[in-house]
């Protein structure tokens, strides 16, 4: 079995999803690969977007476009440095988190997909199906599925 060369992680921001990275940083940094850091993210409507604006002002921004999803990838990338990944790159992109993540591993040839186990045993990911459930269905290569949470979340 070959080592992993690139190692593709999802974050949202959550405790959980930041787990995640801790782990895949971790396999990173142990097997020498490229830590890939993705967040996806979806426009906020007009009508939130204005709401926001007005009420934010100078801050609206910050609940902006990929704004967001920027500072999860930060926050992320410290914590990624600090479990001892060395090449750590980092991506923002807009659409589901499943369509983002399976779609970022194929076109970077990912090896590995590291995802929270998030709603993995609730009865809502049960029904409409959860992010570790469907990238391990969806998913072009490994998938680890790290236990972040009870799963019942």
């Amino acid at each position: 079995m070959s080592a992993y060369r690139t190692i593709l992680v999802g974050t949202d921001g959550s405790d959980s999803s930041f787990r995640a990275v801790d782990r895949a940083a971790q396999l990173a940094a142990a097997t020498g690969a490229t830590l890939l850091l993705a967040s996806a993210y979806s426009p906020m409507p007009e009508r939130e977007r204005q709401n926001a604006a007005d009420r934010l002002g100078d801050l609206a921004y910050k609940v902006q476009g990929s704004t967001p999803a920027d500072d999860a990838l930060r926050a992320a990338r410290e914590r990624a440095v600090a479990a001892g990944a060395k090449d750590i790159e980092h991506q923002a992109l807009e659409g589901d988190a499943v369509d983002v993540i399976s779609k970022l591993a194929k076109d970077r040839d990912a090896d590995l997909v590291v995802v929270g186990n998030r709603g993995l045993n609730s009865l809502a990911g049960r029904i409409l199906g959860s992010v570790p459930a469907n990238l391990s269905h969806r998913s072009p290569c490994d998938v680890l599925i790290v236990h972040t949470t009870d799963g019942k979340k």
